[in-house]
This record gives C-alpha cells, sequence and structure tokens, in this order.
C-alpha cells in the first residue's frame, strides 16, 4: 500500500485524463481516477489485477515496464488494452516512476479517439479561419461533378483528371490511376505538375509556365498535345497525347480537365516499323557484301578444307584428286567414319569447274526412310498428307554444282533405284508432279563400308555401285598414317584456339609421342574432338591432353582405392574447375556441360545437390 493514499488520490481526481497508480510488485492498481475506472469499465473500490486487461499483451507491458524503470519514464502505442468487458482500447500509454513509492508507476491513459477528434476540431478551426472561401466553392464543385459523373468517369477508358485554380488535383478516374500506378489518395490536393509532369522524356527540367495544362486555366485555353510524357509513380515515363480543356463555375474559372490515352506501345511500334524499313534498306544494299560474307563462311566452317599430311597415303589422295577435280566423272570415297571423306569430297568441287556453284551435301542416314524420297527429289503442294508447300529437293538444288551423298549404303533399296534413274536421265521429277526438270549435276558419294561388303549385305544395289564407283578413292585411317598426326595436330590446334579466341600452347614430344602410340579408332574426327577438348581445359604453355585416364595412348594404371567421401570430394572439385574453365557457363558448345560430357540438366541437378556457390569458382 502506498503511504500516502490520500495524496495520490487527489492528485489522480486532478488529472483531466485517465490515470491509475499501479504496484507493479503485486500486480494491483492502487488507485484511480473515476475518467480511469469509467473507461477501464471497473469498479473503483476493488479493481481487478491490471494483468487482466491486458491478455495477450503481456509481454508487450513488460518491455514497456523495463524501458520506464531504465529511463524513468515512457510512452508507447503498442500495448493493446482491453476493459474489464473485453473491449480493446485505442490508448496511448504514458509511465512515471513514483519518487517515495518504490515499485509503484503513475500510468496516464490518453484516449487517442479523443484525441484524434480533437485534431480534427482543430484543423477545421484553422480551415475556417483561413477565409479560403473561393477555393472551398471550387472544391465544392468539383466534389459535385465527381458525384454525379463518378460512375461515368471509371467507365472511360481514356485517363481523366481534374484540377483546380491551384493546380491541385480534385478528382481522377480509375483508367488514369491504372496508367499512372497513382492511387486516387496520392494525387488528390497534390500539384498535378510537380507529380506526373515534371520533366521532359530527355530528363529536362519542363517548367510549370511552359505547361499547356496550366496554360489551360491561368490564359483559358484549350490545347490539344500529340506527343508529351506524364511519369508514372515507378518513375517510368509513358507518352500520351492529351486534352487540356478549362472549366468554368458561374461564369467563373474553377480550374481545367484533362484527357489523356497512353500511346506508348503505339510510339514503340511506329518505332520499330521505322527501324525494320531502315535494317531492310540496309540489308537490300548490304545483299552483295553479305552474299560474299556468307560464302566465305561456308567455306571456312567446311573445314579443315586442306588435306594435311606427308605421308604417301596423303599424297596419293592428293594425286587422285587433282586428276578428278576436272572433269566430270563421278566419285566413290571410301573409308572409316570420321577419316576425312567429307573433306575429299569438298577438295574435289573446289577444284572443279563448278566451284562458283554451290556443294549440296545430302547425309542419307540423317533423314527418317519415308522422308528420303521428299528430301531427295523434292514435292509440290497436296503430293502427300502434310504436303502444305511446293519445295524442291537436293536433286534439284544442285543443279549446275555437285551433289555428295554421304552414306549412300543408307539409302532404302527402292529410293536407290530411282536415284539411279534420275542420275541416269538426267532429269528429276517432284513427287506428286507429272513434269520433270532437268539435271545437270555431278555426283560424288561415299561410304563407310567396302563395296563388297555393302553389296553381300544388300544395303547397296550393284547397278549404283557401277554407276558411282567410276573413280574409286579410299581414305586409309589415321593409325595407318601416324607421321601425319603432328601435322594434323597443329592444325587442328591452332583452328581451335582461334575459336576459342586462346593463345596456341606448345605440343610437347611427349604428348606427340603418346598421340601416335594411340590406334584412333573414331579417325580423325577423334583426334579433332581431343584436341578442342585439349584447347579448353589447358590453362599454361603446354597442351595437356584431357585427363590422366582419358589420354590416347596412356596405358591402363593401377589407382590407390578412394573413399566414398574422397569420391565425393574429387567429384565437387572437377565440377569446381569446370565452371572456373567456362567462366561459370554451364550450357553451350563450350559450356561446362560439354567440358565435363554431361547435359546441362543433369549439371545443373549436381550444382543444386552439391551446394556448389558462384564464389567456389569465381
Amino acid at each position: 500500500m502506498l503511504d500516502h493514499p490520500a495524496i495520490f488520490d487527489s492528485l489522480l481526481h486532478a488529472l483531466p485524463e485517465a490515470a491509475l497508480v499501479l504496484d507493479l510488485s503485486s500486480d494491483r492498481i492502487a488507485c484511480l481516477n473515476q475518467r480511469a475506472a469509467d473507461w477501464l469499465a471497473v469498479t473503483p473500490s476493488d479493481p481487478p489485477a491490471f494483468s487482466q486487461l491486458l491478455g495477450a499483451a503481456l509481454a508487450d507491458f513488460i518491455v514497456f515496464v523495463d524501458e520506464v524503470d531504465h529511463r524513468g519514464e515512457g510512452w508507447t502505442r503498442s500495448v493493446a488494452i482491453r476493459d474489464s468487458q473485453g473491449q480493446a482500447l485505442n490508448c496511448e500509454l504514458r509511465g512515471r516512476l513514483i519518487h517515495g513509492a518504490p515499485g509503484h508507476m503513475l500510468l496516464m491513459l490518453l484516449d487517442l479517439g479523443e484525441l484524434h477528434r480533437r485534431t480534427q476540431i482543430t484543423e477545421e478551426e484553422e480551415l475556417h479561419r483561413a477565409g479560403v472561401t473561393e477555393w472551398k466553392r471550387a472544391e465544392r464543385f468539383f466534389a459535385d461533378l465527381e458525384r454525379q459523373n463518378q460512375l461515368i468517369l471509371n467507365a472511360a477508358g481514356e485517363g481523366i483528371y481534374g484540377l483546380n485554380a491551384e493546380g491541385k488535383m480534385t478528382f481522377v478516374n480509375r483508367a488514369a490511376q491504372e496508367m499512372l500506378g497513382w492511387t486516387a489518395e496520392d494525387l488528390l490536393g497534390c500539384d498535378m505538375h510537380a507529380m506526373i509532369h515534371h520533366h521532359h522524356l530527355d530528363g529536362c527540367i519542363y517548367r510549370s509556365q511552359d505547361c499547356p495544362i496550366y496554360r489551360s486555366f491561368r490564359f483559358e485555353q484549350v490545347h490539344r498535345i500529340e506527343d508529351e510524357v506524364f511519369w508514372r509513380k515507378d518513375g517510368k515515363p509513358i507518352r500520351v497525347e492529351y486534352v487540356s480543356t478549362p472549366i468554368y463555375d458561374q461564369q467563373v474559372l474553377a480550374g481545367a480537365v484533362v484527357i489523356f490515352r497512353d500511346i506508348t506501345e503505339r510510339k514503340e511500334n511506329e518505332r520499330r516499323l521505322h527501324d525494320a524499313l531502315e535494317e531492310v534498306a540496309a540489308l537490300r544494299d548490304r545483299l552483295e557484301q553479305e552474299n560474299a560474307y556468307l560464302q566465305e563462311a561456308i567455306s571456312s566452317e567446311r573445314a579443315h578444307h586442306d588435306i594435311i599430311g606427308v605421308s604417301p597415303a596423303i599424297h596419293r589422295i592428293q594425286t587422285q584428286i587433282d586428276l578428278v577435280a576436272r572433269t566430270e566423272a563421278t566419285v566413290l570415297i571410301t573409308g572409316e567414319t570420321g577419316s576425312g571423306k567429307a573433306l575429299v569430297a569438298s577438295a574435289i568441287h573446289k577444284a572443279s569447274s563448278r566451284s562458283r556453284r554451290p556443294l549440296i551435301h545430302f547425309k542419307c542416314n540423317s533423314v527418317a526412310p519415308e522422308a528420303v524420297e521428299a528430301e531427295l527429289f523434292g514435292q509440290i503442294r497436296g503430293a502427300y498428307p502434310g504436303a502444305v508447300r511446293d519445295k524442291p529437293g537436293k536433286l534439284e538444288l544442285a543443279h549446275g554444282g555437285t551433289l555428295f551423298l554421304e552414306d549412300v549404303v543408307e539409302l532404302p533399296i527402292d529410293i536407290q533405284g530411282r536415284l539411279l534413274h534420275a542420275l541416269q536421265a538426267a532429269e528429276v521429277t517432284r513427287l506428286g508432279d507429272t513434269r520433270a526438270k532437268r539435271l545437270d549435276i555431278r555426283v560424288i558419294a561415299s561410304m563407310a563400308p567396302p563395296p563388297d561388303k555393302a553389296l553381300k549385305s544388300g544395303r547397296l544395289r550393284e547397278d549404283l555401285l557401277l554407276f558411282l564407283n567410276l573413280f574409286p578413292i579410299a581414305c586409309p585411317p589415321l593409325r595407318d598414317r601416324v607421321e601425319d598426326v603432328p601435322l594434323l595436330a597443329a592444325h587442328l590446334l591452332k583452328i581451335a584456339c582461334a575459336r576459342l579466341n586462346r593463345p596456341v600452347p606448345v605440343i610437347t614430344e611427349g604428348t606427340i609421342r603418346r598421340m601416335k602410340d594411340y590406334d584412333w579408332p573414331g579417325n580423325v574426327r577423334e583426334l579433332h574432338n581431343v584436341i578442342e577438348r585439349a584447347a579448353i581445359v589447358s590453362k599454361g604453355r603446354k597442351l595437356i591432353l584431357e585427363s590422366a585416364n582419358a589420354k590416347p595412348g596412356a596405358a591402363p594404371q593401377s589407382q590407390a582405392v578412394r573413399t566414398d567421401a574422397e569420391m565425393k570430394r574429387m567429384i565437387r572439385d572437377n565440377i569446381i574447375a569446370s565452371m572456373r574453365e567456362t567462366g561459370g557457363r554451364v550450357a553451350g558448345a563450350n559450356g561446362a556441360a560439354a567440358l565435363l560430357g554431361v547435359r546441362p540438366t543433369t549439371l545443373y541437378s549436381r550444382l543444386s545437390a552439391l551446394a556448389i556457390e558462384e564464389h567456389e569458382w569465381r
């Protein structure tokens, strides 16, 4: 109990606000004035424990008490007090320790609702005293206008807003809010020019005295503007066209109304059309240069069109190319996969009189059997279900040039017969057509199996073989001309480094020796892949051929048994190394997935499963 309860009781009743003295040690209300008793709906002579009025806000109140105990006083609006009936009270708590009464705190409850009401009364009194009668009259005019036309305004597709004579917004419809990104609460009563019309598109300040909208009600003018910008809430501009019209209230200028529409998309489409027309003109002007560039790019892409090597076999092939290139004889090139048959065909075409015309390359095993006929001979619209347009075949495309049939043994037998007829008759008829087109083509074919085996297996017609095999050229496997490996490796490395934009590393004698010792089952194609992979992984001055176990010619070596944890760590380190090598690129020909020999989706899964972060490979 307090030492002087009568004194505190009289002091509390003298306070205009609800107040009480709280005994913190016993959670009792020691005394309270009548205003607090009425507000809390408690009996002054028998108040409940104060914690009963707090409920779930007890923890917040304890924090508040700690603050008062530390500072001697404090206030908060975060403690939700309820009266004895459970009704929530909108109040602010102000607490102060009572000197001379340890464990007691004077707690005042400020009614925020009453405070807000008094603030409104004060603002209204100040507004009346300001004497802005004319402004209030204009405001009432626009308020009435908004009430009468709100449904019409919100249904309109154009943005509409109104201004008073001071340039302040008085109403704004739904379309304007959506286009500008501002809400009515953001805009009403605000300076329109400062909110949405403050800068030109180039960033220059748009002075209000130059604004056509302001001139509408300052000089009583109607302005139609076809291309300006309004600024959205997110800071982005929108291109608009608008009409600004002054508004009168009983012949007194009250402000202006602005009707605008977003023309950003239209302006963007006009820009794209203009750019497209300029691009078409530029493409037309550069057509001849572009054609020359494409021809050069095709030549570069083909190759390794030079026949590289110093072996007797390469000299023999070069001699055969020189002999047959200037003739019109058909050529049959045989050899294992990857031994360079396509390069020989390209070399023959380039050295022939048809070199200015295209070399049409048809991979016989790259097309489904049911589609081979249309690919070779062409089609007309409606020739079969799905033939929606006329399409020339490879034979027509090769007219005047050379047709290279790669892996000719992969052609269906019945197609081989029709192909032979077209070549012998020098004419072709599209599927679904009855008119034959004249052919002037030179044929080069290739196959991996020896011709006699292809005949015995029934994969090649004998009459077609006799037609194609006028001048045979055999491409030896790489293992039979190991003396060419150093030259080929150097040539392929130079090409790979140029494409990867890397310096050319040195090929050591030990590396050359290991490459010569290798059997090369994939021939030059395999050598090309090995060299390009080595160019990717080599960081120093010397060429590194893949990993220790993948080096060509390396004998298998026994290795220590690894634990599961060591293997996981090695896998993780290897993935990090590949990401570092490719600069964090996963997919693509030069990505980490290709470097590791896995699919990009697989590598993404492993990066996630192993929790590999970007900083580990940066």
